[in-house]
This record gives structure tokens, sequence and C-alpha cells, in this order.
């Protein structure tokens, strides 16, 4: 399911074309309904591609928390990649990043 829908977010990059440099973010939206689950994707103007699968009995969450969801994720993907300690490539191991990543978990849960 992940794989199907990163050949959906390559197909919309490729879709929007220059129009992707002049943003500052690219939120995707919806990308794989299927029954049991949803899946959104987010691609940053570096290209890293974010991808999040919600269950499709959550209606809680809106098209506009998703979007605030990745927003938070980038930032502390952001916050993790400035670190001068890091090395690029390396397995992401930050306290800060995993305790984000679990209470975005926990909120939609």
């Amino acid at each position: 399911m992940v794989h199907t829908s990163l050949d959906v977010v390559d197909e919309k990059i490729s879709a929007m074309g220059k129009a992707l440099v002049d943003q500052r973010e690219l939120y995707l939206g919806l990308l794989y309904p299927t029954e049991d689950y949803k899946v959104y994707g987010y691609v940053t103007n570096s290209k890293v591609k974010f991808v999040m699968v919600v269950d499709s009995s959550n209606t809680a969450l809106r098209d506009n928390e998703i979007r605030s969801m990745f927003r938070k994720l980038h930032n502390s993907y952001t916050d993790v990649m400035c670190n001068p300690f890091y090395n690029p490539g390396d397995h992401i191991q930050s306290r800060a990043f995993d305790s984000m990543v679990t209470s975005m978990m926990i909120q939609v849960c």
C-alpha cells in the first residue's frame, strides 16, 4: 500500500512540474484510500517524502489536522537534519523526534 502511494506521490510531483519549485511545502492530500486505511502524502522542497497511513474508521481527523501533523513532522525532521552531529543517511536517533512522533500517534488513536 505504501509503495503504491509512493507511485502516486511521484505522479503528482511530475504533474505539478515547475510549480513545485515555487512552493515552500507540498501537501499532497489523500493518495490512496482503501476500505481499511487512508494514505496521505507530503513532500518537502528537498524531495523528502512523508507518507501517513490512517485507519479509515477514524473520522475525527480532517484534512487540516493531517496537514498540521505533516508540518509538525517536517519541522521536527528539519531539527534532526540541522544537528551537526547527525550524519545524513544514518538512522534517526533523536529522543525529541521519537517523542513527537509518538505523541502524534497517540493523538490520532
